[in-house]
């Protein structure tokens, strides 16, 4: 169960959200969360903070820390809104004292959402007859609400409504003799993808789910050492990348130094393709490739399948830059800024008015007109979810006086939800899977529309001979419809699977 209350710093500045996910401005896939841990310096929390900064991007609805000191025990802060505005006092980061502290922040892609989830924000803490574990989870678990049941009829009291706690409370009913081997027993019962951080007193644990969906890495940090979603966040605190957790790998890093253990049974990996299309951070290595240039390179790749002649190639900031430089590089049309994005929009409305909320995208993007009119125009964006975003884009451009607008999409049609730790749209609310490439063409009312392929996007990610559907690398089931862990909650509420001749 989580901590004492008592020693959980109250949110600073609780808000909703809601509005932001469900707006027209938003409609982007959002990554469930990301998690780091440091164990072995001092002021271990503040490494952990800067992490988390860096790592902003996979969650900005909520953060939390939890470190532990001889002297004081475990303490946590947790906290609505961005790190930078609920990790940086003095005041807050004294309060988390000690040489291991754990961190997570949050996009929900289960539970309560909204100003009263504040008992739904990571990481979870538990008191066990060998002392006190914190542990913080990156994915989704698909059997949940089938764990939960089970629990609950056998006396687990919960205190959020996250999938996440599930793994405190098969913890607490473990019989085994210490804490790594309790998570390993609780983790073997649990479906769906995980990337966990963990800590006791004296140890750091992590462990990915043996398909390996999301991501975990290992950094060195002076004597001691880090763990983290991605390398970026090594970055800013100065760790050296050591090396990825391995699918199926349960680490646990001590003083003394690491062990490795290979709790689960072995899998082919599937990691989350989308990672290298849109969630990661351009400067993160992802299996020892550039993010960055691997978006180029599927960019290069759109240019190659889906050529058409315009005057300039244009980005949907930020996520669609990488992939748009690729296409003109491939192409030999000129790259430009033709729509610029405001870095500062978000706290600024938070309450805001019905009119400011119908300027939707406006709130975000601005036209830079004196290079869009007159010209033809190729946008690159990284995904179409809705459809509504690509819609008011087109118009922007078009009222900038553009003379044609061609969409240029550096991933396959979104037609399927994703359960293991993205916020996905019901499968009727995606445009994909209601209408072919053409209809959706006619609905965003472009002069062309095209996405990369399948295969396309497997060569620019390091697969020369693209898919092979007979043994593939990657989860790509939000576009396949092809499910590496049978979402059995969702089944139960009646989410139809894709018949095998589909």
């Amino acid at each position: 169960m989580p901590m004492n209350t008592s020693k959980i710093m109250p949110p600073a500045h609780p808000f909703d959200t809601s509005y932001l996910r469900e707006s027209d401005h938003d409609d982007k896939l959002k990554e469930e969360c990301g998690v780091f841990g440091v164990i072995g310096v001092a002021d271990a929390s503040n490494f952990v903070a800067l992490g988390l900064h860096a790592l902003q991007h996979r969650g900005q609805e909520a953060g939390g820390i939890v470190s532990h000191d001889p002297k004081v025990g475990f303490q946590s802060a947790r906290r609505f809104g961005y790190v930078r505005d609920n990790f940086t006092s003095q005041k807050i980061m004294e309060t988390l004292p000690g040489e291991i502290a754990i961190g997570h922040v949050r996009y929900s892609t289960s539970g309560t959402k909204g100003p009263t989830a504040i008992r739904d924000v990571q990481p979870f803490f538990g008191e066990f007859a060998m002392g006190g574990a914190a542990i913080a989870h990156n994915g989704n678990i698909t059997n949940a609400n089938s764990l939960r049941r089970e629990l609950i009829e056998r006396g687990s009291i919960f205190q959020s409504s996250s999938d996440s706690e599930c793994i405190i409370h098969l913890m607490a009913r473990s019989l085994q003799r210490n804490i790594p081997e309790r998570m390993e027993d609780a983790l073997r019962r649990v479906e769906g993808a995980f990337s966990i951080v963990a800590m006791t007193r004296t140890k750091l644990i992590g462990v990915r789910d043996p398909l390996g969906v999301r991501p975990l890495v290992l950094g060195k940090l002076g004597d001691g050492w880090a763990l983290s979603s991605e390398t970026c966040a090594l970055d800013i605190i100065g760790a050296e990348f050591v090396r990825e957790i391995e699918p199926g790998e349960m680490v646990v890093i001590t003083p003394k130094g690491i062990e490795s253990h290979f709790p689960f049974r072995r899998q082919e990996p599937r990691f989350c393709i989308f990672e290298h299309v849109y969630f990661s951070r351009p400067d993160s290595i992802l299996g020892g490739r550039s993010v960055y240039e691997t978006r180029e390179a599927i960019g290069r790749e759109l240019a190659k399948e889906s050529p058409v002649e315009a005057d300039l190639v244009c980005p949907v900031p930020d996520s669609g830059t990488p992939a748009a430089i690729g296409y003109s590089l491939q192409s030999g049309i000129p790259y430009a800024m033709g729509i610029i994005r405001n870095q500062y929009m978000g706290r600024t409305f938070i309450e805001p008015t019905e009119q400011i909320r119908n300027m939707g995208v406006r709130l975000k993007l601005n036209v830079n007109r004196a290079l869009i009119k007159g010209k033809r125009v190729i946008l690159v964006d990284d995904s179409v979810v809705r459809g509504t975003t690509s819609r008011k884009i087109k118009e922007m451009i078009l009222d900038a006086g553009a003379s044609e607008v061609h969409f240029r999409i550096a991933s396959p049609p979104t037609a399927w939800p994703c359960f293991y730790g993205v916020d996905t749209p019901q499968r009727d609310k995606l445009l994909a899977a209601t209408m072919s490439e053409e209809e959706m063409r006619e609905h965003l009312n472009v002069d062309s529309l095209k996405f990369i392929s399948l295969d396309g996007l497997y060569r620019a990610v390091g697969e020369a001979k693209g898919r092979n559907a007979k043994c593939p690398q990657y989860c790509d089931a939000c576009f396949s419809g092809e499910y590496p862990v049978i979402p059995s909650d969702q089944m139960d509420q009646g989410f139809e699977m894709k018949p095998a001749a589909e």
